[in-house]
């Protein structure tokens, strides 16, 4: 139906059919790294149009835009997060949890710390999924969410519901597999359901048949594939299948040259999760914990020094939030600043499909930026002093200067 436009009061007719124009948003002052392999501009400016960028450099900002002023501020691109968990027992009827309390939520786990994108590996599908709505819908604020929903594993691998409630997390209907031909139905249903990767668990050995059909069948799905490993055969059997990411470092079984060798012939990324084997072991002697934190982080130096494809993940939310210890321990495995940024911004942007939009300052990217206090290039602990945390071109966490 034609809607006729009105005889009387015509700029009326106008103000209601016509959407407002965006806000242009303008940062300045800041030292700003387009990539992890540039130098930054110093006192540089970036213009923020309808989400997007449009201007990056020394540039004044434009006449009527809204500035934001970034003086003794660093500005990067938007963080992720690529391993992340919302099974917390807080999280529980996502849909319904009160939009303030959802969005404190968010903030002390994800935004508060610069993430702007993070991806679930592991948890109840549907939950997640409802949070994710409720934040593209505009309700609350907080970071664009891929998820793989349940995870694949061997029979009795993960406890029983109550016992995971006693311990703080959700109860998940994970799919549990003990042929190729389960494993495969388990990644048609996962992917039916709408899941954006697919994770396999390892707490229990599975055979190798089963690794490379859920391989396979993600492949076809153009679905990336998260192995959580327990040994070096693990590791070997992920990398024959050709899986997307390691979920985590094995600090109780050694990586000697073969398994380095393999991992980077089929171009397989890892999540070092480097700080949750000091979490998990927090209640063991601690030669133990020593002992664990050092071979991860020798994991991750051989890893690194081969080249290796890296990808910032913590295992948030079965860990401390804070990723400041994380930072500090991939540092120690030999990473430098540069390299930490690639893992937080380019290397995941370009393993998930989204290097044309996302991981770098350019215009015609999405406005996803993280603005921190001072220099992370000389101080890493100046990642996690979160000022600013743009996802879209819009504010979702502004800290206390």
């Amino acid at each position: 139906m034609r809607l006729a436009m009105p005889r009387l009061f015509p700029w009326l007719f106008i103000a209601w059919t016509t959407p407002a124009l965006a806000e242009t948003l303008a940062l300045t002052g800041g030292a700003v790294w387009t990539g992890p392999a540039a130098q930054p501009i110093r006192n540089g400016t970036v213009v923020i149009e309808n989400g997007r960028i449009s201007a990056v450099g020394r540039l004044r900002a434009p006449r009527g835009a809204t500035v934001i002023d970034c003086t003794g501020m660093t500005v990067l691109a938007g963080f992720w997060n690529s391993h992340v968990h919302f099974f917390e027992r807080k999280w529980a009827n996502g849909g319904t949890i009160p939009a303030p309390e959802l969005e404190r939520q968010l903030e002390e786990m994800t935004t508060r710390f610069g993430f702007t994108s993070v991806f679930d590996i592991g948890s109840p599908g549907e939950n997640t999924r409802r949070i994710r709505q409720r934040i593209e819908k505009g309700e609350v604020r907080g970071p664009a969410i891929r998820a793989t929903g349940e995870v694949i594993v061997a029979p009795g691998a993960v406890p029983p519901a109550n016992v995971l409630r006693m311990l703080g997390n959700l109860p998940s209907e994970n799919h549990e597999v003990n042929s190729a031909e389960e494993a495969t139905a388990a990644v048609r249903s996962l992917v039916a359901s709408g899941a954006d990767g697919i994770k396999l668990h390892l707490q229990l050995p599975l055979p190798e048949d089963v690794i490379q059909a859920v391989a396979n069948e993600a492949r076809k799905a153009g679905k990336p594939v998260f192995v959580h490993p327990s040994s070096r055969a693990d590791v070997m059997a992920a990398a024959r299948a050709g899986v997307d990411v390691l979920a985590h470092t094995t600090p109780f079984a050694q990586w000697d040259g073969a398994v380095v060798r393999a991992l980077l012939e089929k171009r397989v990324a890892i999540t070092p999760t480097l700080s949750m084997w000091r979490f998990l072991l927090r209640h063991d002697r601690v030669t133990m914990q020593e002992k664990a934190a050092a071979e991860a982080v020798a994991q991750l130096n051989a890893w690194h020094a081969a080249g290796g494809t890296v990808l910032f993940g913590s295992d948030l939310g079965a860990v401390e939030y804070d990723p400041a210890e994380e930072y500090e321990r991939m540092a120690r495995a030999g990473m430098r600043f540069a390299k930490i940024l690639a893992s937080l911004t380019q290397a995941p942007a370009e393993r998930f499909g989204e290097a044309a939009e996302r991981g770098q300052i350019a215009p015609g990217f999405a406005a996803d930026l993280t603005i921190v206090a001072g220099d992370p290039a000389t101080n890493l602990r100046a990642l996690t002093a979160v000022r600013y945390t743009i996802r879209n071109g819009r504010v979702i966490f502004r800290g206390k200067p």
